[in-house]
């Protein structure tokens, strides 16, 4: 059964029948430069050792001329994507041949040489390669099982943005301020007008920019540098060596809990502002489609969502730079985001759709990916606990098991000691508990001089203990 189901998988045409094919029924041009040296797979960006990745985000305003050199950018952007997405899904599905990086840029070179798309070459030509590189890291994703099959983007629904490498973009540091400076974009003439909240590391180039436009109308240039990030110094429980640490219980009652009993609030930001956003969307039912007042309204509705999602955003970055202040070693939950915000059927289903609407208002994901990379950045470990670790119904004080409880029992008293906890104390506890276990286990198995893993994850525990 095994080999007849391979046998009945669709083979890939490889060799000079696919070359034949590119050059013939594609229009994939062959390589000229270089013909005779084999072809390498391209790398990317390497870091300096000790150094990090780091984005910067300001916000810019640019002239008329700038604005419609670059809503030209991204609409050319968006085209090239779409384009090389149908390029490679019909070369498989009409002739199972394999198109990769390479095969799209030739691709890319003849589309430009074409009369009518012409306009393509009013675009740099980095700018639109590196749109097809996006493509191919969409497609990796893909094949590695890590996300769903390249989808097209749509004018209006996908970001606006675009992305210079180093030869894409002139940057020149100011010498009265160091880390502020002009940047030139490919194909303008006159600098980029951008608001400096905080300067750049001093001397450092900026190693590729992203500018993108959201849907308020607001312009905003990502800088990516190297920078060598000093960890903090180490924190440990007063009066012994041992580290500090801190349990993290992700809720909607509260949106953080600590195992000291502290409750960080959950801002609710979408209820907060419910009542404005349904008068603006009743607003824009009413306006013709199409019309200049309709567009109105949805710049209004972008700028709120965008103030909401700003508000959140800053609130989460404090919090979490915090944490990592504090403590040495941050455990938390093994949540699966995705798997909680599935769409409910049947009986239920406005419930559901509100407890997704609060999932979504908190920002899990978000928080967890601050923890990650500032943990990674500062020297501290981020342990990540089984999501199957019964931290809520488990005692903290004896470590009995009690049973399932609803979401709204929020204390409970053990039967085995009588204990009262508070349900998300009680989890926090337990995952601090579980969490330096995870820790220690580790920590024992490294050699002499070798440090702690930033992240411990149970699941890849195994994985942790041999690269130990």
């Amino acid at each position: 059964m095994g080999e007849s189901a391979e046998n009945s998988k669709p083979k890939a045409v490889k060799g000079e029948e696919a070359q034949r094919i590119k050059r013939e029924a594609l229009g994939i041009g062959d390589r000229r430069k270089h013909h005779a040296r084999k072809a390498t797979p391209l790398k990317g960006h390497v870091k300096e050792p000790d150094t990090h990745h780091r984005l910067y985000r300001f916000r810019f305003y640019p002239t008329e001329e700038q604005a419609e050199q670059l809503a030209r950018t991204f609409g050319a952007c968006r085209w090239v994507y779409n384009e090389g997405l149908a390029l490679r899904s019909g070369a498989w599905e009409r002739h199972r041949v394999n198109v990769g990086f390479a095969e799209t840029c030739r691709a890319l070179t003849g589309w430009k040489q074409a009369e009518k798309l012409a306009w393509l070459k009013e675009v740099s030509s980095t700018v639109l390669q590196q749109s097809l590189r996006h493509l191919e890291q969409a497609f990796s994703r893909f094949i590695k099982g890590e996300a769903k099959y390249p989808q097209r983007k749509r004018k209006g629904r996908s970001r606006d943005s675009a992305t210079y490498v180093r030869t894409g973009f002139k940057w020149v540091e100011d010498s009265e301020r160091p880390g502020t400076g002009l940047i030139t974009l490919a194909k303008q003439s006159r600098p980029l007008d951008i608001r400096w909240s905080r300067a750049l590391p001093a001397g450092a180039v900026p190693v590729r920019l992203s500018v993108m436009r959201d849907r308020a109308g607001r312009y905003f240039v990502s800088t990516l540098v190297e920078e060598r990030i000093a960890p903090l110094p180490a924190v440990f429980v007063p009066g012994s060596r041992a580290p500090k640490a801190v349990g993290l219980d992700l809720g909607l009652a509260s949106l953080v809990t600590l195992d000291d009993g502290t409750k960080i609030d959950h801002p609710r930001l979408l209820k907060r502002y419910a009542e404005k956003l349904a008068r603006l969307q009743r607003e824009l039912h009413k306006k013709v489609k199409g019309s200049r007042n309709r567009q109105k309204v949805k710049q209004k509705i972008a700028r709120l969502y965008a103030l909401i999602s700003d508000v959140r955003r800053d609130m989460l970055d404090q919090f979490t730079t915090r944490l990592v202040r504090e403590n040495q070693v941050l455990v938390v939950e093994d949540l699966s985001v995705v798997t909680l915000l599935r769409s409910a059927r049947g009986r239920g289903k406005r419930r559901k759709a509100r407890l997704n609407e609060a999932i979504t208002d908190a920002s899990w994901g978000e928080l967890l990916r601050q923890l990650r990379y500032k943990c990674e950045w500062y020297g501290r470990t981020l342990v990540i606990v089984d999501r199957f670790f019964p931290s809520t119904r488990r005692c903290s004080a004896c470590h009995a098991k009690g049973p399932r409880m609803d979401v709204s029992v929020r204390e409970w008293t053990c039967t085995e000691c009588g204990v009262v906890h508070d349900r998300d104390v009680n989890a926090a506890v337990n995952l601090r508990d579980e969490g330096m276990r995870l820790y220690w286990l580790v920590a024992a198995g490294l050699p002499p001089g070798k440090k702690t893993p930033t992240v411990i994850k149970a699941s890849e525990l195994e994985k942790c203990l041999l690269a130990a």
